[in-house]
């Protein structure tokens, strides 16, 4: 499985459209069929600082999710209203480790 968190920081100024985005990319994410989970999270403490935490079945799930219609309109809209430049880390799952179990989930 291919598991990234995306750390992103946004102009407060552009908080509210950047969720809008964000939140129109989720739902498209998660009818891929090589996605497992997508989640949207705001910090807590900083609400101009969110999390998207991304499973894929594999590194080809999450290429084909860079292709995709919504993504690249999501990408393009949210560039400029970043207070700096977006940071995905990778993870490797320890748990749930088949997707089976993730595809449960949902």
């Amino acid at each position: 499985m291919h598991v990234v968190f995306v750390h992103v920081h946004v102009k407060p100024e552009h908080r509210e459209e950047f969720l809008r985005a964000t939140l129109e990319n989720a739902q498209g994410t998660i009818q891929e069929p090589g996605n497992l989970r997508f989640d949207v999270l705001q910090e807590a403490d900083d609400p101009n600082r969110f999390v998207l935490y991304e499973v894929y079945r594999d590194q080809a799930g999450m290429e084909a999710h860079k292709q995709t219609s919504h993504y690249q309109r999501w990408r393009d809209a949210v560039g400029p209203w970043m207070a700096e430049p977006r940071k995905g880390v990778p993870y490797a799952a320890m748990f749930p480790t088949d997707p089976a179990m993730w595809s449960a989930r949902k």
